[in-house]
């Protein structure tokens, strides 16, 4: 167990050489790399060097003066965090002398900072209590406050408008670290210090409250404070925690890992890991502070059934809610058929719960009618990259971006949606790498504090394809090819086929520039920058999937990098930015209807035998049915029942009205999860499901990366998800008896060739693995297809650019595109029930000044949306991030209906939602839409028949 309370701190960031340097500390001899400070060199000599502005995730600045040293040879003390080990250096780091000098700085220190040690937050946990201890400070005698007279700051006003954290100036020794940590490691530079000598103080913005500066409340500045100048209100509510757990985030694709400090079964604060390898101690507002959802009064932690959606609940036993959720699935295929039923895995669930959901479906329900939500999300990404690398997943680390060049992000906005990436990739731009964005948004990445795009590609929404192509024009007809590389590990005739079809005059920057909206200049330019990197790397969203030619786009960006030979190696690569903690994971566990886990698809029978002797069943041959199949099977009558564990599929899939209709034709809705949701609402039975803090399992994040996830606390209903899965199984009649979800893993690690070295003593041993992890690669593989491709040699593919059916008319004359903000996370089901709503109450639509001027819409107005599939009112936000002609949203809100107009356009391969292209009007409006007041209506009548829930006096049966 990685349970440590403390991470031991260096002092300062290690460094590393080919060159190594051999040193006298304290009389023993250490050898480090070159460039290592003296007070890391002490350290890894055993020595600690007394510190305050110093820690070892940033860049040492040496104003505390009190880790100097003695140095033979050379005058006065130098600071060790600045001075770099020389070969032959003899070092003291303990004197008489350095004592004094050490004990009159901690003097200066307290003689400005409240004495109120026993009642302080921080007490136990301060470095600045430590150090006047380890200087042996005992007396101060310059006094401590107004009874003594002279200037002081101990009477300065705390800043308590952070939801999360405080300010109190009065405890701050300006040791500058905050202000640090929020440029080197988050990148926001929100944080500087005000005045000047002894009235330097710590400020956020132009001394601004940190809620109304550009502050973004990932906590870095929290973490990095060696006082309670920075503390969260959590620590100052409970106290110092007095046990640690290692976990993983449950929000987004990046997969941060985190220590939960606990009082007993509390969660007192979420510390961002060190050693985490997806983000190196570092976090966001939401992986850092917005866990409250996990204890929140919504929470329903008992079962409930119903027979129809106009009943009240009633709180039934487990044993009855399985019982009849059961039999009711058995019924419903006795009466419709084996295929009438199905369901519906989670990508916030754990790996080990995923396999068990799918494995269900198809052992216990006899088909293959299951999906996952990167149904609508990067089902192109596993296609896409199927067919031309060999491998379904991404290729790099995350820490890979740190040797990039030239890094495009394509239809992506990682400061919102992956934030702990975004500040690894802004630290590489500042240090000199160039970027390219293509994003028809003016994204945060063009232009922030110290980083500015050298090309912003702002194309037309639904022009992906042609703007790849362009992009592969140029670089074919100026013979930027890496044709060594395409020679040794590409398939000849598809790239020749490929190199002529892009090389048409049709596909020129300067032809497709009235199509894309992308000046061809800027275009070549950009194209010239990327194929003529050292190293060049390309980071993509759901920008790039959630389109008709979303696997056509994907493809694309594969054949770029391809033909640029930036795959297989450091600081290349083609890297999706997976929205979901797991929903790489949900896809490798075999949650499509055409796949088993590892992505083996069903109709091979050898795949098919090896399941079918470890389930002891027979497995359908056939395809299931995609979750819009299901909705389609629904209204044509034939499908009945669906189990849906840990997705809101009636808020985040497309065309809100048509999913509801088709909820509303089942018979039997069972809904696994922590709230009544939107899906819930439509429900039948009702299983509580439990948060990431309540289970043991696994999560594998974008860049394939399996973290344990650790029980923190016990289920608040009793059971965690995989056991509620287990339960089910065996009353449909398939055994499942797993005593843990170690053995499940086990299970996994057995039938999936890419799992096969995976198990929990691995991943407690080295913390995390990437996959694959087998015989081949027993620690797992940071970088894919170093020497070949996993399908062999690369193919390229044509992608002709086929125009969306969503074009814009006189009726519908704009395109919609949506995407998400950085408080608020995917349906908003966790971040909505934490003060993160402080940021982000409700989805507005951002419009070109333009744009409202030609509709009289003024910021802040209600504006009606409509689109061919339906219309709703949102507040209307003037913003000039929009190109004229497109208007933006998010989707955190149900009752905002950002899905009721989205149509049900997709993916031409994986029938992946086109979210981003959508036709639309926007008008002033002074109330809201039909949609909403429907759903306000039947949101308030779910509500009501929620807490009208009541013990079941009698066993409810039939439909």
């Amino acid at each position: 167990m990685l349970d440590a309370f403390k991470d031991i701190d260096y002092g300062t960031p290690l460094r590393t050489s080919t060159e190594e340097v051999t040193l006298e500390i304290d009389g023993a001899q250490v050898t480090v790399p070159k460039g290592t400070s003296l007070m890391r060199a002490a350290m890894d000599a055993g020595v600690q060097v007394p510190k305050l502005c110093a820690t070892d995730s940033l860049e040492p600045f040496g104003s505390c003066r009190l880790c100097l040293v003695e140095i033979e040879g050379r005058k006065g003390y130098p600071a060790s965090c600045t001075t770099p080990a020389e070969a032959g250096m003899k070092v003291r780091t303990q004197s008489p002398k350095l004592q004094d000098l050490r004990k009159g700085v901690m003097e200066l220190y307290i003689s400005d900072h409240p004495l109120d040690c026993l009642t302080c937050a921080a007490n136990g946990n301060c470095e600045l209590q430590d150090m006047a201890g380890v200087t042996g400070l005992r007396n101060v005698r310059y006094g401590v406050g107004d009874q003594y007279g002279g200037a002081h700051h101990l009477n300065a006003k705390k800043d308590e408008s952070n939801p999360y954290f405080t300010y109190d100036p009065a405890k701050c020794i300006v040791c500058n670290r905050c202000v640090r940590a929020c440029e080197e490691t988050q990148g926001t530079f929100a944080l500087t210090i005000s005045g000047r000598g002894f009235e330097s103080r710590v400020s956020a913005g132009m001394d601004e409250p940190f809620m109304e500066s550009e502050c973004v409340s990932c906590g870095a500045c929290v973490e990095a404070c060696p006082t309670a100048t920075l503390q969260e209100k959590s620590v100052i509510w409970m106290g110092q925690g007095e046990h640690s757990v290692t976990t993983t985030c449950a929000y987004c694709g990046v997969g941060c890992g985190f220590k939960a400090e606990m009082k007993g079964n509390e969660v007192v604060r979420m510390v961002p890991w060190k050693d985490g390898a997806a983000n190196e101690g570092h976090s966001c507002v939401k992986g850092r502070f917005a866990w409250g959802y996990a204890t929140h009064a919504d929470r329903i932690t008992t079962p409930m059934i119903r027979r129809k959606i106009t009943d009240p609940w009633q709180v039934v036993s487990w044993e009855e809610a399985i019982t009849y959720a059961a039999s009711e699935f058995k019924r419903i295929q006795a009466e419709h058929g084996r295929d009438a039923i199905g369901g519906i895995t989670s990508s916030r669930c754990t790996n080990e719960e995923t396999y068990l959901v799918q494995k269900l479906v198809r052992a216990a329900f006899g088909n293959n009618n299951v999906d996952t939500c990167a149904r609508v999300c990067h089902s192109p990404t596993g296609y896409g990259l199927k067919q031309t690398l060999g491998e379904s997943a991404g290729t790099q680390t995350f820490k890979s971006v740190e040797q990039a060049d030239v890094i495009m992000v394509i239809g992506a906005n990682p400061t919102d949606g992956h934030p702990v990436f975004a500040s690894r990739l802004k630290k590489r731009l500042r240090e000199g790498a160039q970027l390219i964005v293509v994003d028809p948004r003016r994204i945060d990445l063009v232009k922030s504090p110290h980083v500015k795009a050298a090309h912003h590609l702002a194309l037309r929404p639904g022009t992906n394809v042609a703007v790849m192509t362009a992009l592969a024009h140029v670089i074919v007809t100026e013979g930027l090819l890496a044709n060594d590389y395409i020679a040794e590990r590409c398939d000849t005739k598809s790239f020749g086929e490929w190199m002529a079809f892009v090389a048409r005059p049709e596909h020129s920057p300067e032809a497709t520039e009235a199509v894309t909206g992308v000046p061809a200049a800027e275009l070549r330019d950009a194209a010239r920058l990327y194929a003529g990197a050292r190293n060049g790397a390309i980071y993509y969203g759901l920008g790039v999937t959630e389109h008709s030619q979303g696997s056509t786009t994907v493809m694309a960006i594969a054949n770029l990098a391809m033909a640029t030979g930036n795959v297989g190696r450091e600081g290349v690569g083609v890297n999706p930015l997976r929205g979901q903690n797991n929903v790489q994971g949900s896809c490798d566990m075999g949650s499509f209807p055409h796949e088993l886990p590892g992505y083996r698809h069903v109709s091979d029978s050898t795949t098919r035998a090896q399941f079918e002797a470890a389930w002891g069943v027979a497995i359908q041959p056939e395809p299931g049915l995609r979750i819009p199949n299901m909705f389609e099977a629904a209204l044509g009558g034939s499908f009945k029942g669906l189990y849906c564990e840990g997705e809101d599929i009636v808020q985040s899939d497309p065309n809100t009205q048509h999913v509801a209709a088709a909820m509303m034709a089942m018979e039997c809705i069972v809904v696994q999860d922590l709230f009544l949701n939107e899906t819930a609402k439509y429900a039948h039975v009702f299983l509580p499901g439990s948060s990431f803090l309540e289970k043991d399992g696994t999560f594998t994040n974008a860049e394939r990366r399996i973290s344990r996830v650790r029980k923190v606390m016990p289920p608040k209903a009793v059971y965690s998800d995989w056991e509620v899965t287990m339960l089910l199984s065996n009353a449909l009649g398939y055994p499942m008896h797993y005593k843990h979800p170690e053995e499940i893993m086990a299970e996994i690690a057995a039938l999936t060739p890419t799992f096969r070295g995976v198990s929990y003593r691995k991943l407690d041993e080295l913390g995390s693995v990437q996959w694959p992890c087998n015989e081949e690669a027993p620690e797992g593989t940071p970088i894919m297809h170093i020497d070949h491709f996993v399908r062999g040699k690369g193919r390229f593919i044509i992608t002709q650019y086929v125009a969306t059916d969503e074009k814009v008319t006189r009726r519908f004359p704009l395109l919609l595109t949506t995407g998400r903000i950085l408080s608020q996370y995917n349906v908003g089901a966790q971040t909505r029930r934490t003060d993160n709503n402080r940021w982000h109450s409700e989805d507005r639509l951002e419009i070109h000044p333009v744009d409202a001027e030609d509709r009289g819409i003024r910021n802040g107005d209600w504006v009606g949306i409509q689109s061919r599939a339906g219309e709703t009112v949102l507040r209307a936000v003037i913003s000039e991030r929009m190109q004229p002609g497109v208007v933006y949203t998010t989707f955190h809100f149900p009752e905002s209906g950002a899905n009721v107009i989205t149509t049900d356009s997709s993916d031409w391969a994986t029938n992946c939602p086109e979210y981003k292209v959508t036709a639309v009007q926007v008008m002033p409006v002074a109330q809201p839409s039909e949609w909403q007041q429907s759903y306000s209506r039947f949101n308030q009548v779910q509500n009501d028949l929620l807490q009208q829930r009541q013990p079941a006096d009698a066993a409810v049966v039939g439909k």
